[in-house]
């Protein structure tokens, strides 16, 4: 049991939950690790809407009443980290959690225009893989806003590094988009412009055939016309 209630907690929710009190790694169960985490996802929050949340299969009596225990027990093992305000629940205004340093960070780079930033803000953007392994619904409602959040700032930083002619920096922010959502399409015409930069067209229309497939395959459909001209005057140019 932690007694050092001074120590400033830090909570990590990329790649894996991790909680550190100090230089101290805290272990706690399942549903400790879920309470804390959506205190920190979703700010101070009432009881009965955090037991709803946690337990949504279980009557409102029997949720509270684990929400209860979970409590209990993050306050012995972690004293200081639950904030109990009566009917409303929070973490401690000094807990540092990684997922609101790197939105801090991506969006003060973002005002920046050095090359160096730009470089820190892309990997801050490609190692924020929220939870991974969690499947409850309201944790994939944050993975998929994380991912939308991060789709963006990847086709901002191609698309301006295609305006710098830095095409091998914008196939690579290109490249990452379409790992996290290979039905991009915007994505697919930044990544195409940029082997084309390189010149290598031959690799910008292989690009064109394989997302074509995809999107076929999966959903039935063609890839837009402006997707499909550029893919077309692409070929019309190799064969000159």
């Amino acid at each position: 049991m932690l007694k050092d209630k001074d120590v400033r907690f830090q909570l990590n929710l990329f790649q894996r939950w991790q909680l550190l009190c100090g230089q101290t790694e805290v272990h706690v169960a399942s549903r400790q690790q879920r309470l804390i985490a959506a205190l920190a996802l979703f700010g101070p929050r009432n009881r009965r809407y955090m037991s709803g949340l946690l337990w949504p299969d279980s009557p409102e009596a029997r949720a509270l009443e684990s929400l209860r225990v979970s409590m209990h027990l993050i306050s012995r093992q972690a004293p200081g980290l639950l904030v109990n305000g009566g009917a409303v629940l929070s973490l401690v205004d000094s807990l540092s959690v990684d997922l609101h340093q790197c939105l801090e960070q991506i969006r003060n780079c973002e005002r920046c225009v050095s090359s160096a930033e730009e470089d820190a803000c892309l990997s801050h953007v490609l190692r924020a893989d929220l939870l991974p392994g969690w499947y409850e619904d309201w944790v994939i409602l944050e993975q998929n806003r994380l991912r939308n959040f991060r789709l963006r700032v990847l086709a901002g930083h191609a698309r301006r590094w295609l305006e710098q002619e830095e095409a091998e920096k914008a196939a690579d922010a290109a490249r990452s988009a379409l790992e996290l959502e290979p039905l991009q399409e915007n994505c697919v015409g930044l990544l195409m412009r940029a082997e084309l930069k390189q010149g290598n067209s031959a690799r910008a229309v292989n690009t064109f055939e394989d997302f074509k497939a995809r999107l076929t395959a999966e959903l039935g459909v063609n890839p837009s016309p402006h997707l499909t001209e550029l893919a077309t005057g692409i070929r019309a140019s190799l064969r000159q």
